[in-house]
């Protein structure tokens, strides 16, 4: 394919998605990109765009259904040391949109800077941690953002300052095919101290939380300023199966996956959303993306 003349080392056809999902499911994309530098990236991005071939991007993959019937077009994944580098200096950390939020919380930490802490156990990447404004009961990631690259839809690298972008809750502005990276202002405080409160905060959130991190989904936002759990089991929809798919028994807003396929995680989706409105009048708004 013309397309790709120069580029065939970094883009796989029929590449199935499922081993880079938590749900391991779902069908092939039609081409799948690694690009390796982000030159390689905007070139991707612009033949795409001459070619009219729809593009994704694919970050941890925590927050994604692919129907079972796969993707068409390209879908990127940045997996590359160049999107993913982790920097702290100045009270400063500025991260590539492919770094795990995991690493940089714990490299804030582990240089005493406060902020994000909070935020461990959330999977995913920063790019798409920010996509995203992923939160916890106490902060998000957005409220210490101080300015953003990213690749716009159009090919055009640009930089948000603060002022520029705005977050809500598990919203933002930066709704942009690629964010390049991200720089957060912090507060200095003891790395011990931080440390501890990190562990404590994990502990809380594990006893709550699925015990693996593969085959599992968070399926709804919050509502009404309660938990989305509340509102399935007031309607009596715990325990849940449809297929290979199940409600956990102890937070029944995450699903487990077990020889499911992804049309059984839509319709066990279908099934609480519906019922949950009719029996509670709340609308519940999905948490992950569908492809």
């Amino acid at each position: 394919m013309s397309w790709l003349n120069g580029l065939e080392h970094i883009v796989r056809t029929d590449e199935p998605l499922a081993p880079y999902c938590w749900l391991r499911m779902g069908g092939a994309a039609r081409f799948l990109a690694e690009p390796t530098t982000r030159e390689e990236l905007l070139e991707l991005v612009r033949r795409c765009q001459e070619d009219h071939i729809a593009t994704r991007l694919l970050g941890g993959g925590s927050n994604l259904v692919v129907r079972d019937e796969g993707v068409d077009g390209l879908v990127i994944h940045l997996a590359a040391p160049a999107f993913g580098f982790i920097e702290v200096r100045d009270g400063q950390v500025r991260a590539g949109g492919g770094a795990k939020l995991a690493h940089v919380i714990s490299s804030a930490v582990r240089e005493g800077l406060a902020g994000i802490e909070a935020l461990a156990g959330i999977p995913g990447t920063i790019g798409g941690a920010l996509h995203g404004n992923a939160g916890s009961r106490t902060t998000d990631v957005g409220q210490h953002l101080q300015e953003a690259t990213v690749l716009t839809r159009s090919g055009e690298v640009v930089t948000r300052t603060r002022d520029d972008m705005q977050f809500s809750y598990r919203q933002s502005s930066l709704n942009e095919l690629v964010v390049l990276d991200a720089q957060f202002q912090l507060e200095p405080e003891d790395p011990a101290e931080l440390t501890r409160r990190l562990q404590k905060g994990w502990i809380v959130k594990r006893s709550n939380q699925p015990d693996g991190e593969i085959g599992t989904i968070n399926l709804f936002k919050d509502s009404q300023g309660m938990p989305a759990s509340e509102f399935i089991d007031q309607a009596g929809l715990k325990g849940t199966t449809v297929g290979g798919a199940s409600l956990y028994e102890r937070d029944p807003n995450f699903a487990i996956v077990n020889n499911a396929t992804s049309d059984d995680v839509l319709r066990l989706v279908d099934r609480i959303r519906s019922q949950t409105a009719e029996r509670t009048g709340v609308e519940l708004e999905t948490a992950f993306e569908v492809w």
